[in-house]
């Protein structure tokens, strides 16, 4: 079976429509339904009902889900470790949100090289709807995320129990900051504080904010192992009665890959965690 049709199933799946599949495969719709069409013929079942809201599942769909999913990981998993560097045994793929790479992801590396030096490591920053594809397709094998997806085979661990609270800069507290951590905080924080839901400073990317915040001034939300450093020497205060919003690490791999190696990797990254409990994401 054309590998492309089980990434083509999918990608309706998740997005729960076809012409939102052919958006996010770069095709056109035509040839979206061209490929159900195909792989329906070739099972000889239907796979989706399709209405005015989008599609869903049938019950044969909902049985092939699993199948699908292991096929495209079976095959991006050859096509990653064949051939492998010279002088390791295996190879795993791991990802990380631009905001978890310093120090999360950057541990994990580190335990994995000292443990596991005949390990071979690729690992990747992105945003969460590039990881959370990659690793549906078996181009990674784990990934840290804030928000994650759901989808067919996918396993969800919450890693680690962040907030993220309201901090100024005591001598110059305006002006504020929006700081997009996010859909969920967007909703959050606009419900909670409409007054702030328009910014004339705004930024997804906490590192630069916060820096903002130090040597220019204002207030802005960020994570309470990022802000502890700095309210601890003084440069930043808590802006008292201020909400406070939950922002947790989550660890997301495929159920279906079950193997040796994939268990030791994350076993490495649980270790870790426990060890090293100030953990400031930056």
């Amino acid at each position: 079976m054309d590998i492309d049709l089980a990434r083509t199933f999918l990608e309706i799946v998740r997005t729960g429509s076809f012409m939102a599949a052919a958006e996010r495969l770069h095709v056109t719709q035509t040839t979206v339904t061209a490929r159900i069409h195909n792989l329906e013929g070739q099972l000889g079942c239907r796979l989706f009902i399709r209405n005015r809201s989008g599609a869903r599942l049938t019950d044969n769909g909902q049985r092939f889900a699993g199948h699908a999913s292991q096929l495209v990981t079976t095959w991006e998993a050859a096509r990653r470790e064949l051939p492998l560097p010279e002088g390791t045994e295996e190879l795993i793929a791991l990802g990380g949100e631009i905001s978890l790479w310093n120090p999360l992801l950057s541990g994990w590396l580190k335990a994995l090289r000292t443990q596991t030096p005949s390990l071979a490591i690729r690992a990747e920053v992105g945003e969460r709807q590039t990881l959370g594809k990659k690793l549906e397709q078996g181009a990674l094998d784990a990934a840290l995320v804030h928000q994650p997806d759901y989808w067919p085979g996918i396993q969800v661990e919450q890693l680690l129990e962040e907030k993220l609270v309201l901090v100024r800069n005591p001598s110059r507290p305006e002006p504020y900051i929006y700081v997009d951590w996010g859909e969920a905080f967007r909703h959050q924080h606009d419900t909670a504080l409409p007054q702030h839901a328009r910014a004339s400073l705004s930024t997804d990317l906490g590192p630069l904010a916060i820096q903002y915040l130090l040597d220019i001034g204002g207030s802005g939300y960020f994570r309470t192992r990022v802000a502890q450093p700095h309210l601890d020497r003084g440069e930043l205060e808590l802006v008292p009665h201020s909400p406070e919003f939950g922002y947790p690490v989550y660890l997301i791999y495929s159920r279906n890959n079950g193997s040796p190696r994939l268990e030791k990797t994350l076993a490495t990254l649980r270790e870790t965690v426990l060890v090293n409990e100030d953990w400031t994401i930056a």
